[in-house]
């Protein structure tokens, strides 16, 4: 998508499954399910294929998701990078972060989702501000997780 705010898609997506006579469920499904992506093979309009699939195959419902980019966010995320002593300071991570500042308040992430035989169907949306955002997060959770060992400690 080209676009800085999936607001509008978002919107759209609504009076398309409730001109199908479809509900929508407000939740957003994880990884932790079975599931499988639709491929959108660079369509655009696919995600309506894709609420005419999940009627076809006897679905009463969607689920639904978005992400809006918030303040407290990117201001989380602005000061983990900042008090990192990774990435190296001549990075562009936190530059990148400071340039997310242009789309807070902006629909960046939009899922829609429905059950069949056990298993979620999935069609997701992003902008590619919101990837960067997801990366950069992605990014600090995995410093988070690197354990460094005390040689020096003698309870080891």
């Amino acid at each position: 998508m080209q676009t800085d705010s999936l607001l509008t898609l978002k919107d759209d997506m609504v009076a398309f499954i409730e001109g199908h006579g479809m509900f929508r469920f407000l939740g957003y499904v994880d990884e932790s399910v079975a599931s499988v992506s639709w491929d959108d093979d660079g369509n655009p309009d696919s995600w309506k294929d894709f609420v005419e699939a999940a009627k076809a195959a006897g679905a009463l419902f969607l689920t639904m998701s978005d992400a809006v980019l918030e303040q407290e966010d990117l201001t989380l995320l602005m000061d983990q990078l900042e008090d990192h002593e990774y990435p190296d300071p001549e990075s562009r991570e936190l530059e990148d972060a400071e340039d997310l500042q242009q789309f807070v308040g902006k629909v960046g992430y939009v899922q829609l989702g429905f059950a069949h035989q056990g298993v979620m169907f999935l069609h997701e949306t992003s902008t590619p501000w919101y990837e960067r955002f997801q990366q950069l997060v992605e990014r600090i959770e995995a410093f988070g997780d690197i354990v460094i060992e005390d040689e020096d400690d003698p309870e080891e």
